[in-house]
């Protein structure tokens, strides 16, 4: 099959498994399980990439393994920190928004179709890693985005682990965490989410796609310009007074030394 068939089937996967997921929403009421299923629907949509190419080489197992660690953890870590806390905040104001009786198909476009579309745009890269078989011995471009991506899976899950460990103290609530990964970025979690999928890109660029690694792009831009960086920072400003002093000190995304 050719490159736009693949990609194809798999928009019509995801598209089935957010109608599901979106029909379980409905009986539990709780639009907050789409989060869950971001990590795992990428996991998912790359053993989808990777039945429907032709050959399996080093290239294409090394992509598995390193999207199932990234996917995994990131569902399972979402998953132990939000299932049995409710709905989130954001649905909960959708849900008054457009009132009980219209959110429940209003979420379908709104939610799982919206997300699944740009899961699916987002995952190119993993396609483009294993669509050529022409291309795949590991060369250097493979060996740096293997590095790339342990940066990145290391600040993400680092990142995670200390923000958990320090709203887990009461003594810490108000409180800004400066301390760990999170002295050297506003938002290491974030920055380590990017680094994974710029990872990604170098792998199927080292395949010898090009075109897929916009999906990396757009992952990049929501990640800073629309659903992390920018959201988070603009409730911490309005929810934590030392939060202007970390951010006079301390860089926005990419890692770098405090100031003094």
């Amino acid at each position: 099959m050719s490159f736009f068939q693949i990609y194809m089937l798999n928009l019509a996967f995801i598209i089935g498994m957010m109608t599901l997921l979106w029909l379980v929403s409905i009986l539990l009421k709780n639009v907050s399980i789409v989060d869950l299923f971001w990590g795992l629907g990428f996991v998912l949509s790359a053993t989808v990439y990777f039945v429907l190419t032709d050959e399996i080489g080093i290239r294409k197992v090394l992509l598995m393994v390193l999207v199932m660690l990234w996917g995994l953890r990131l569902s399972v870590y979402l998953a132990w920190r939000n299932i049995g806390k409710g709905e989130d905040f954001r649905y909960r104001e959708f849900r008054r928004l457009y009132g009980e009786k219209r959110y429940w198909w209003i979420s379908y476009f709104q939610t799982f179709l919206l997300q699944g579309l740009l899961m699916w745009l987002i995952s190119s890269p993993l396609l483009g890693a294993q669509y050529n078989p022409l291309q795949q011995e590991l060369g250097v471009l493979d060996i740096a985005g293997i590095l790339v991506w342990v940066i990145g899976f290391t600040f993400e899950a680092g990142g995670d682990w200390q923000l958990a460990r320090f709203k887990a103290n009461p003594d810490n609530k108000g409180k800004v965490l400066n301390a760990g990964f999170w002295k050297y970025t506003r938002h290491p979690n974030y920055f380590g989410d990017a680094a994974v999928w710029w990872g990604f890109a170098l792998l199927c660029i080292s395949a010898g796609s090009y075109f897929p690694v916009l999906g990396t792009v757009l992952m990049t831009a929501l990640i800073i310009k629309v659903s992390g960086v920018a959201l988070l920072e603009k409730s911490l400003k309005a929810d934590k007074p030392e939060y202007a002093e970390y951010i006079r000190k301390t860089s926005s995304f990419l890692p770098w030394f405090p100031k003094k």
